[in-house]
């Protein structure tokens, strides 16, 4: 992070996070505390460490890090993970298709296992098949690596359909109020008619009418194969965004032992800073420029409830039927049958 942007942050953040001074003590300013927590981000260093290094008491560590963490997320989300409109979507899809050949396609989903301590009398809640204790970050990826989606606090023992089913993204995504665009005829393929968009997952996830998933099974039909590889191709944004992620902000990389309600914080800081920092690296705005009605109300992802079974619908298996055939005729890849 450059001074520039450094100090950019601060702008944003600084108002949040400024408290006033005393006639018992000076405040630490909002450089200093924007910087503790900054370092704990990007080193995942234990509070102790970190106070020795600042001069200044562990627990005050962790309260500004709690406090700058919801404040850096508050002051970003706005600019930097807006909820994405139906001209988002559209954006999201023209780059999937010119960089990864994926027509219709609005993000790639996928969940990543944040190691925690194991919380007291929390019994076997947060413990995943990995034998760790984890909180489950749900993300949405555009072909831009940057984060559209994210859903963080589910159960380490939940699974990616599990943690999809439970979280406001997957309610939206099954009661049709993400305001995805409407289906769409894919330009060279007009005699399959129009396809939905949809978001690509692995094989964790449900098949879902908007929600792709590969072929199961070992004993695949080369057709089958061929989709399978161009699904996890364009799939991989994601894998990769996760990358980046935990490169960036080591605090990923380690064990980290605060609260589940402080991880959250700082997992969700972490992805927002993501995209911060990487809009600066990709020169992209903040979002794509749409039309608003003054009366328009932005939509928002509310909890869910639990939801019921991950059984495939006819339709939705005749979709990935037919987004099959397309890739393996007027959607090949000249060297898509070298690799299968």
């Amino acid at each position: 992070m450059s001074k520039e942007v450094c100090d950019e942050l601060l702008g944003k953040v600084g108002p949040l996070i400024t408290k006033v001074d005393t006639h018992l003590r000076m405040s630490i300013g909002p450089a200093e505390r924007l910087a503790i927590c900054l370092r704990y981000l990007a080193t995942g260093d234990s509070y102790a460490t970190i106070a020795f290094s600042y001069r200044v008491g562990r627990s005050t560590v962790a309260v500004i890090v709690k406090e700058v963490a919801g404040a850096i997320w508050t002051a970003l989300v706005e600019e930097c993970m807006p909820v994405p409109q139906v001209e988002d979507w559209r954006a999201i899809a023209a780059g999937f298709q010119e960089r990864w050949e994926f027509p219709n396609c609005v993000g790639a989903i996928d969940g990543k296992h944040v190691v925690i301590q194991a919380p007291a009398n929390a019994g076997s809640l947060y413990f995943n098949y990995k034998s760790t204790h984890s909180l489950v970050l749900l993300a949405v990826v555009d072909a831009e690596y940057l984060f559209r989606v994210v859903d963080v606090g589910g159960f380490g023992r939940s699974s990616d359909s599990g943690s999809l089913r439970n979280s406001a993204f997957g309610e939206s995504l099954r009661d049709g109020s993400l305001q995805l665009p409407p289906d769409t005829v894919i330009a060279g393929s007009e005699r399959r008619g129009p396809l939905p968009h949809v978001f690509v997952g692995d094989e964790a996830f449900p098949l879902l009418d908007n929600l792709l998933r590969p072929f199961p099974g070992r004993h695949l039909t080369r057709e089958r194969r061929l989709f399978n590889y161009r699904l996890s191709r364009a799939r991989l944004v994601v894998e990769c965004a996760f990358g980046i992620l935990s490169t960036q902000w080591r605090m990923l990389r380690r064990v980290i032992t605060t609260s589940p309600e402080v991880t959250e914080l700082c997992v969700k800081a972490a992805c927002v800073l993501h995209n911060f920092l990487r809009r600066k690296t990709i020169d992209m705005p903040s979002r794509t420029p749409i039309a608003r009605s003054t009366d328009e109300v932005t939509p928002t992802l509310c909890d869910a409830p639990r939801m019921g079974s991950n059984n495939a619908t006819r339709q939705s298996i005749q979709q990935r039927e037919t987004f099959c055939s397309y890739f393996n005729e007027e959607g090949a890849v000249r060297w898509q049958a070298n690799v299968v």
